[in-house]
């Protein structure tokens, strides 16, 4: 499946149904051309999964049309399903944002506060995936705190064990306070020179959707290993509450809905996802061209590398004009 396996991830998801079909549909895209073309290929992939009547569905007119953006993307070597999905949020993203603007100025009836709503950043795809980080950076010798946003899609977790752990534990290790010594220190405003800080990050805005990058290949120098640690992920009630800033807790607890798991080492290997139906709630498994039903115990995986969770309730976010 390579790196379009997150592909058979997307249609799971109610609200990704709710993207345009057709020619419709953080990276600028070389050509406004190329990118419709991203997009049209994806809706009608989409469309095919969801509406056709095959056993089975080949993605290769829209890795095609992503290729002509990524040559990378067009070999036949493995290629890092991570960055891969990275991209096609981007290209979407950029899209749907141009169809949109394009759109609100051929309405001239659309009222003002909506034209401006519509002309803005925003697209499904950042209503359904952006989250946003805050850094709190104190200078550890006159105590002044700073704070800096990141906005993100896609979440990378380091793994802090070799063998065993938990989501969770890889959630603690990435928000847990780190000081900045030696050449990583600070320039403090008040210091008005470099100084050691501590430094610890929190979520200011929880994506209704969230995905999360396992960081199983590790590289230290020539050193290349991949971590093949048996990670425990929960499918139901994953509470994010530690990590959320207090007065941001809307959407403090998700359940697992897709799985990409990743066979073989940093040279070579093989993807698959598992997927849950938003509709029957079953679990299937996906595999190049076959598909089968599989109990919710085979989700559980020592192999998972992208992990997505959706909020509870989840609701499909609609553009909202302000008044």
């Amino acid at each position: 499946m390579n790196e379009a396996s997150f592909l058979v991830c997307w249609p799971r998801a109610r609200a990704v149904r709710s993207l345009p079909s057709g020619p419709r549909l953080r990276r600028p895209p070389p050509s406004p051309r190329d990118c419709s073309k991203v997009a049209t290929a994806f809706a009608y992939v989409m469309t095919d999964m969801w509406l056709g009547d095959s056993d089975c569905v080949s993605p290769e007119i829209f890795r095609s049309a992503l290729g002509t953006l990524y040559p990378a993307f067009t070999k036949k070597t493995q290629q890092d399903a991570q960055e891969f999905l990275i991209y096609v949020l981007n290209e979407l993203h950029e899209s749907l944002k141009k169809y949109h603007r394009r759109r609100s100025c051929e309405k001239e009836s659309i009222p003002r506060c909506c034209r401006k709503a519509i002309a803005s950043e925003s697209s499904i795809v950042t209503r359904l995936f952006e989250g946003q980080l805050n850094y709190s950076i104190m200078c550890l010798k006159c105590e002044n705190c700073t704070y800096r946003n990141e906005v993100f899609t896609v979440l990378s977790i380091p793994i802090p064990s070799q063998y065993k752990c938990s989501l969770q534990d890889c959630l603690q290790c990435f928000f847990q306070q780190d000081t900045l010594t030696w050449n990583n220190q600070i320039h403090c405003s008040f210091c008005e020179t470099k100084q050691e800080a501590a430094v610890r990050a929190s979520i200011s805005k929880a994506p209704k959707i969230m995905i999360f990058h396992l960081k199983r290949f590790d590289i230290l120098g020539t050193m290349k290993r991949k971590l093949r640690t048996d990670i425990h992920y929960p499918l139901t009630n994953l509470d994010l509450t530690p990590y959320i800033c207090p007065v941001f807790r809307k959407h403090p607890k998700y359940n697992l809905c897709a799985v990409v798991n990743h066979f073989g080492d940093l040279d070579g290997g093989h993807y698959t996802a598992f997927c849950k139906n938003s509709v029957t709630h079953a679990w299937f498994s996906f595999d190049d061209t076959r598909v089968s039903e599989i109990p919710d115990t085979s989700v559980q995986t020592a192999t998972a590398y992208l992990l997505f969770y959706s909020c509870q309730p989840f609701s499909i976010p609609i553009e909202k004009c302000k008044s």
